[in-house]
């Protein structure tokens, strides 16, 4: 379950990069000369520069996309990944899905539920480890 979660999440995070990148290319040019720095219009009031920088390579994609490889090499490597994560990704996909539709929070909520399945299960299973509490 874990796996799948990992899986699903890097894929997801993959495919938002490069689809919102892709979609926002022709604006590449001004994120590389420094064309989105503020600019003193109100920041309510995005550019089409600074929308498509969003949209793509400031998305949450690259962060998706690490989370979901970092959830598998935890795995591969009989670590179970902390429960919070699970419901963090929860609790952030399910505002995301109440002000944005239509997306694929359905498939991230499912990788979500499964990563939370996952460590519940992992965490009493002989031979886990759980990552260490501090203090």
């Amino acid at each position: 379950m874990i796996t799948w979660s990992g899986r699903i999440l890097a894929f997801l995070g993959a495919l938002h990069l490069a689809v919102g990148t892709l979609l926002s290319s022709r604006y590449i040019g001004e994120w590389l000369s420094f064309q989105l720095w503020f600019d003193g219009t109100d920041v309510t009031e995005l550019r089409p520069a600074v929308g498509a920088f969003w949209l793509g390579p400031g998305s949450f994609g690259l962060p998706l996309l690490l989370i979901g490889l970092l959830v598998e090499w935890m795995d591969r490597r009989d670590i179970v990944p902390p429960a919070f994560l699970a419901l963090a990704l929860l609790a952030w996909i399910g505002v995301g899905a109440v002000i944005l539709e239509p997306a694929p929070w359905l498939v991230a909520g499912v990788a979500a539920v499964l990563l939370l399945v996952g460590t519940r299960r992992s965490a009493a299973a002989p031979g886990a480890v759980s990552v260490p509490r501090a203090g």
